[in-house]
Order: structure tokens, then C-alpha cells, then sequence
């Protein structure tokens, strides 16, 4: 398994994602309100904007609650001012990770950061620490079950995308940014269903780790999933499949 799908694997199998809805409704708003802050309030001319936005339908959110996170990002309604920061850490056995996170108290959040790296068997890095083993990609996650593969990698190679593998019961495609939109669309449009798409960081190397160092990574990464100004988390953590708990 990929260092990539570990996280999102294992939060699947455990059933947080579906018990954390409105933690994920609070991330996207921010995301949106920063989107509309930093680019404008229309999603044309925005792709930050307008990724924030698909993300937030994919979730069912409420058209109102987009349309008032644009406008807060926009001035035409008060809100909260976020700033954007990215810390780097390493958690047990070496593992590299990032957090980005969108925060109206920076001191907070390096605070909390901080203790939940020393109380797991981490430690919080310098800037640049482990941030040269990622790369910024579109990744799109498509069901292999029915899938044509000549035919997706052709739509993939034509759209501009960069790589397709098959991971366990996907097929994960990788894309530039820049790239990201037009593969994703020209995916769907070619009737392959993505189950999950997004431009997120990809480690060139995986540190596998096994038992008790396995389990106080989770941990970690779980602790650091459920603090407020946590936006994005990413490591390069791997494990063997079959210890992920059901």
C-alpha cells in the first residue's frame, strides 16, 4: 500500500471520516473563505477557489454556507482573518511529516502542534526539515472493479496526466497541479467515477514502520487530524495492510 492512501485507508477503516463530518465542513469553509481572500470570490477565474468549492458538494454541503464563506474571504461579511502556516515533524521511526494549517492564533497552534508531537514519539522540526521529500500533485483515486485500463490510461495520457498505478483496489493517477483540473475532468467525462481527487504533497520515499512504532504513529497522526487548525496532514508512513485496525 502507498504511504499516499495509508492515512485516508486507515481513517476509513476505522469510521472516523463519517464521525467527523462537521470537522470537515469547518476545514472547507476555511478553505473557501482563504480561496476567496487570496484570488476573489468568483470560482472562474479562481482555482483554488473553484477546487474548494467541488470539494465542499462532494461533502453535500449547503450552497448558503459556500456562498457565506465566499463572502466572508471577500470582505462582504465579517469574519475570522487566517493565516496560513506549514510545520514539519518527524513522528516515530523517522517518519516525515507536514501540517498545514489555517489559524486566527498562531501561537496556539504551534502550541498544540508541538505537545502533540512530544506526547507520541515525535518531534517538530525546522522549516525545510523534511519538506524536500514531497512533491506537490493532483492525485485521482479511480475503482478499478469494471475499469477499462487502456482506455483510462489513454484518457489519462491525452488530458496531460503524469502516471497511473494500480494500488490495491484503485487505480491512483498523478497530475500537476497545474494539470489537476483537466485530467479530473476529462476522467469523469470519459465515465470513470473518481472516488476521491485532490492536490495534495506525495513523499518520494515511504518509511514502513510495524507493531508498536505503527501503532504510536496512528496516534500521532490522529491526534494532529483532530486539532481545530489542522487544514491538511501529510507523512510519509507505511505499513502493512493487514495491521490497520478494523
Amino acid at each position: 500500500m502507498s504511504g499516499h492512501s495509508k492515512w485516508a485507508t486507515i481513517k476509513h477503516k476505522k469510521g472516523a471520516a463519517d464521525a467527523k463530518r462537521g470537522k470537515v465542513f469547518t476545514r472547507l469553509i476555511k478553505e473557501i473563505t482563504v480561496a476567496a481572500k487570496q484570488g476573489g470570490g468568483d470560482p472562474d477565474g479562481n482555482p483554488r477557489l473553484r477546487t474548494a468549492i467541488l470539494a465542499a458538494k462532494a461533502e453535500n454541503m449547503p450552497a448558503d454556507n459556500i456562498k457565506r464563506a465566499i463572502q466572508r474571504g471577500t470582505g462582504e461579511l465579517e469574519g475570522l482573518s487566517y493565516e496560513e502556516i506549514t510545520y514539519e515533524g518527524y513522528g516515530p521511526g523517522g517518519v516525515a511529516v507536514i501540517i498545514e494549517v489555517l489559524t486566527d492564533n498562531r501561537n496556539r497552534a504551534v502550541s498544540e502542534i508541538r505537545h502533540a508531537f512530544s506526547k507520541n514519539g515525535g518531534n517538530l522540526g525546522e522549516s525545510g526539515s523534511v519538506g524536500y521529500i514531497f512533491t506537490k500533485k493532483g492525485v485521482i483515486v479511480v475503482p478499478k472493479d469494471g475499469v477499462d485500463e487502456d482506455k483510462l490510461t489513454e484518457v489519462v495520457l491525452e488530458a496531460g496526466g503524469d502516471d497511473l498505478t494500480l494500488e490495491g483496489d484503485n487505480w491512483e493517477i498523478f497530475t500537476t497541479p497545474k494539470d489537476f483540473e483537466a485530467v479530473r475532468d476529462a476522467v469523469a467525462k470519459a465515465g470513470f467515477k473518481p472516488e476521491h481527487a485532490e492536490i495534495t504533497m506525495v513523499p518520494s520515499t515511504y518509511q514502513k514502520l510495524e507493531g508498536s512504532q505503527a501503532n504510536a504513529m496512528m496516534r500521532l497522526l490522529e491526534v494532529l487530524e483532530d486539532l481545530d487548525d489542522t487544514q491538511n496532514l501529510y507523512s510519509n508512513f507505511d505499513m502493512d495492510e493487514s495491521q490497520v485496525p478494523a
